[in-house]
């Protein structure tokens, strides 16, 4: 029996949870006449870091649907994530524009995440956001491709939620998911690269993910690689992602085009003259129907990759690297000329066993997924939560009945 006065959590008595129960908290998540999202939730729960223990306790974490999130330069996709890691519903916006507000990429994913719970059980949100997370996984410190600075994101959409948030970077999400279902499972050490937007890594060992001290390691794709090259949007220049990422890609053939170069005919009369409209995807496609501009912009891009991961393999020397991101849909075009690549330059080549160079097999959704997973971990504070509410709610009420029938036999 559910009491009037228990809070709209989602529980019954039974310690089971009421499906579609995210959707009562639109009035909540926008208030009428507000114009903005409350402070914060007294119900919801005061979230910290998870710890070291991910690698234990994802085996017993609940196994509840989550809804994980993944922000990029570009889109933001959002996907309700079972416990094997198989998507049951997926959803997928552009980017707002990063001249707007940080609210405003804010409000994307409250809308996201109660589409979502209109249609399934949510329990907890992870959030892969493309910038640098603080230790306590609660601030995105900066994100170059977003208007986010020093943002208390976590608080802030579990004030608007008010369910549990976790808040990582979307490569690490990415890793995570790769290491538990993906091409990383097995492996102990593990390097995750996504080429998307622009060039995001993490670092797993023995089941853990490494985030550093202050929560920004694995930010490869700033590493310098051309001193006094190509501009970043970080703010400094020769980023390795200013030269193998989604944009280096981009950048380079619409140069070509704009100057009107002759290997450049194929893709101008694919995009009728605007030159604007060229795509990495594009370039992909057309690398694959074997334009050759296209497959020796692909080979660019992955000698640069190769020469990225080498001096990688010098610092870290991980068993596997796993290639990610949108990019990496070019396959063969691009991590064969990594591979080569990697080869030439691995210092002490011949001397020393070679890391493994595989593409993910989760494709464009492992942050998603992995930071659905990730959520999993900090459900189960919720449902116990939940459950002790629920029940101290039920006591008073057993209470206040003995009562009532007390007086009325009186």
């Amino acid at each position: 029996m559910n009491h009037p006065n228990v809070p709209p959590y989602g529980t019954r008595p039974d310690g089971e949870a009421e499906s579609a129960v995210m959707s009562t908290y639109r009035d909540l998540a926008f208030p009428a006449g507000t114009g903005s999202a409350p402070i914060g939730s007294r119900r919801a729960p005061a979230l910290r870091t998870v710890g070291p223990r991910e690698r234990r306790s994802h085996l017993s974490a609940p196994r509840v649907p989550t809804v994980g999130i993944d922000i990029g330069g570009t889109k933001v996709m959002a996907g309700v994530v079972d416990a094997d890691g198989n998507i049951l519903e997926k959803l997928r916006t552009e980017t707002p524009d990063k001249s707007k507000s940080p609210k405003v990429v804010e409000d994307t994913i409250v809308e996201l995440v109660l589409d979502l719970s209109d249609r399934h059980d949510v329990h907890a949100v992870g959030i892969g956001a493309a910038g640098w997370v603080d230790a306590d996984r609660n601030r995105v410190l900066f994100a170059p491709h977003l208007s986010w600075r020093n943002e208390p994101l976590r608080d802030r959409l579990a004030g608007r939620l008010a369910v549990p948030v976790l808040v990582d970077n979307d490569a690490n999400s990415a890793a995570w998911a790769e290491w538990r279902f993906g091409a990383g499972r097995g492996e102990d050490h593990l390097v995750m690269i996504t080429l998307g937007t622009g060039i995001g890594g993490a670092i797993l060992e023995d089941g853990q993910v490494k985030r550093g001290k202050y929560g920004v390691a694995g930010e490869f794709g700033h590493m310098q690689v051309v001193p006094g090259g190509h501009r970043c949007p970080c703010g400094n220049r020769g980023c390795w992602e200013q030269y193998s990422s989604g944009n280096a890609l981009v950048r380079e053939a619409r140069e070509l085009a704009a100057a009107d170069s002759p290997v450049a005919y194929g893709i101008i009369e694919h995009v009728k003259g605007n030159i604007g409209d060229i795509t990495g995807p594009m370039i992909t496609e057309l690398a694959r129907e074997g334009d050759a501009m296209c497959i020796e912009l692909l080979q660019d891009i992955g000698q640069w990759l190769g020469v990225g991961i080498a001096n990688l393999a010098a610092a870290l020397d991980p068993s596997c690297f796993v290639i990610g991101g949108g990019v990496s849909a070019a396959d063969d075009l691009l991590i064969a000329p990594a591979r080569d690549a990697f080869k030439r330059h691995l210092t002490g080549r011949g001397y020393r066993p070679e890391a493994r160079i595989t593409r993910a097999q989760l494709g464009p959704e492992a942050g998603m997924v992995g930071a659905a997973d990730l959520a999993r971990l900090v459900a189960r504070r919720f449902r116990r939560a939940n459950r002790r509410r629920v029940e101290r709610y039920e006591r008073y009420a057993r209470f206040a009945e003995a009562r009532r029938a007390s007086q009325g036999s009186a």
